[in-house]
């Protein structure tokens, strides 16, 4: 019997963040965390996975249930997914706990999809978002918005466009697709094949065909906003018109429909045109009034938004905007009497709140002062037989400007903190 074959790479569609990318991933979310906390929005952390209701509340017809959910049963016999996204583990997160409303959290972490890896697009993705629950206000929807857009900025981006559309309340929607169903039945035959097949499931998500062969017939369907409710259009014109007074530009589509089912009202995405026209977007979302009462919880409205940092950094990167960065340390620690010197200096530079790297292996005093200098700190500080003796330690620096020569000196071993603090 042939020994199975070991693979020791990591899994297709997941991939290894390194420093100083990593870092800028971080810098990313405290950007995030800065903009909506300024807000009133508090982090919450669901788990990485739920039991499988949870997520089948996005809708069956969806190709997230359908086709790209992580399931699996666990030793217990329970069926759980990972999460596909984290919408409905924070609607999950309100049932089971009954905050006080209004409920404005935000989060940021991995969600899970078997899909087809591409550019932007992985089986692991990173996304950052913002959920309102217990607030049934237009002016609501036009804050929610306003933070994703004022994020954008922030990072610098310049070439962020904003899509909106309404999708009515639920009958609204329930009208709708049945004008769409009965619309696209009698084009069936000139359909593709995946799109007959999505058809059957849920005629709205048609729309999401990129497909030559049906462009055409999708461009002649019935618009959603024909079969709005007087209320629905009320709402979503105090929408627009809140985005006008706060200067953010905004086109409407009335095929944009979202990939989830328990979409309501206000829907929106936004696109980052520095990217590949079919890859484009960094990030959308829209209300989901009903969604608590699926899980079980009283009428509840809500609202929210996910932005994905993959293509969200790609935009950054496109418009070389918000680049990553090598953090450098401040201080430096050389040691040539054995090692124990820098341990302790390093510790107490630390605790005092400075960056400080040091050298390890009881290297030469020139091997120790070409890292110091690869390191990126501004200073070293050295010491030696003779600073142990004396109770000093040198201070050398590392880095000057034009016309400045590197003076070192000597300073008192008690007063490194202070003197570092001055000196940087």
């Amino acid at each position: 019997m042939a020994e199975p074959i070991v693979d020791y790479s990591r899994p297709k569609g997941t991939r290894d963040i390194l420093p100083p990318e990593s870092q800028r991933w971080r810098r990313l979310v405290g950007v995030f965390a800065d903009v909506v906390e300024g807000a009133g929005y508090g982090l919450v952390v669901p788990p990485m996975f739920e039991h499988v209701e949870v997520f089948h509340r996005l809708g069956e017809a969806t190709d997230v249930v359908a086709k790209e959910m992580y399931e699996f049963t666990d030793r217990g016999g329970r069926r759980l997914a990972l999460r596909p996204e984290q919408t409905a583990s924070v609607v999950r997160m309100f049932v089971e706990n009954r905050p006080t409303v209004p409920w404005k959290v935000w989060y940021a972490g991995s969600n899970f999809r078997a899909e087809n890896v591409q550019r932007g697009r992985y089986r692991q993705f990173d996304q950052v978002g913002i959920e309102v629950l217990g607030v049934d206000d237009p002016y609501l929807d036009v804050e929610v918005i306003a933070l994703a857009w004022r994020f954008f900025q922030r990072l610098g981006l310049a070439q962020v466009r904003l899509v909106l559309n309404s999708l009515g309340g639920a009958g609204d929607r329930e009208r709708y697709a049945g004008a769409l169903r009965d619309y696209f039945g009698r084009h069936r035959d000139a359909l593709s094949r995946e799109s007959r097949e999505t058809l059957a499931r849920n005629p709205l998500r048609v729309f999401d065909s990129k497909r030559d062969g049906d462009r055409e017939i999708v461009a002649g369907a019935p618009r959603l906003r024909e079969y709005l409710s007087p209320d629905a259009s009320s709402q979503f014109e105090t929408v627009q018109e809140g985005l006008r007074a706060l200067a953010i530009p905004f086109a409407v589509d009335d095929r944009l429909v979202r990939g989830l089912d328990y979409y309501r009202k206000t829907t929106f995405e936004f696109a980052a045109d520095a990217l590949d026209a079919a890859q484009n977007a960094v990030g959308g979302g829209g209300r989901y009034d009903g969604l608590v009462e699926e899980m079980g919880g009283p009428p509840t409205a809500g609202i929210g938004f996910a932005l994905g940092v993959d293509r969200t950094l790609l935009a950054c990167d496109a418009e070389a905007a918000f680049a990553a960065t090598v953090p450098a340390v401040d201080v430096f620690v050389v040691d040539t009497t054995g090692g124990q010197q820098a341990l302790a200096l390093t510790d107490e530079l630390w605790r005092a709140g400075i960056r400080a790297d040091r050298a390890y292996e009881n290297r030469s005093m020139k091997a120790q002062m070409k890292v110091a200098d690869r390191s990126g700190a501004a200073v070293a500080l050295i010491v030696g037989g003779d600073e142990v003796a004396a109770g000093t330690v040198t201070l050398r620096p590392l880095r000057r400007g034009k016309g400045e020569t590197a003076t070192q000196r000597q300073i008192a071993r008690a007063d490194v903190i202070d003197e570092l603090k001055r000196t940087l």
